[in-house]
């Protein structure tokens, strides 16, 4: 089929042709998506690193371990979790065998503000359950470490 100029007068003797169909991707929808995307991970990656906010006592010494065990946590306010979802203190114990098995030892993440009578007793709950519990620390820092050369 074809088509001419000047409706259908033919002066050139040239026909106009249809033009191709375009063939090429057009890339700026998939850049505002792909950047809105990134915005989002962006400002939603640090709420995804960070769980519960413990500040755990600083110690000489402490020792590196890789065993994959529950974390029982006492917040500043008091409150406990069990790996990140609040348990109720008299329900600890039966939480942790329902989620993890008949389990040996746990580790306990208390922030070093915590009043000692909460945790004395979740360490007796603990103990009820005949859990081992393995404390959470931070080592001391060159800075913090008193200097016996230091006058």
């Amino acid at each position: 089929m074809a088509f001419s100029y000047n409706g259908g007068a033919n002066f050139s003797g040239r026909r106009f042709r249809a033009t191709s169909t375009l063939s090429e991707i057009n890339v700026v929808p998939l850049v505002d998506v792909v950047l809105v995307l990134l915005v989002i991970f962006m400002l939603t990656a640090h709420v995804m690193e960070f769980g519960l906010e413990v500040e755990v006592p600083k110690v000489r010494q402490s020792r590196d371990s890789a065993q994959e065990l529950p974390v029982v946590t006492l917040t500043r306010d008091g409150r406990l979790f069990l790996n990140e979802q609040e348990v109720n203190i008299n329900e600890l114990g039966a939480a942790i065998e329902k989620r993890f098995g008949k389990g040996q030892a746990v580790y306990l993440r208390a922030d070093k503000e915590i009043v000692w009578d909460v945790m004395a007793q979740v360490i007796s709950a603990l103990g009820e359950a005949q859990m081992k519990i393995n404390t959470v620390t931070q080592p001391l820092d060159a800075a913090d470490q008193p200097s016996r050369f230091r006058r």
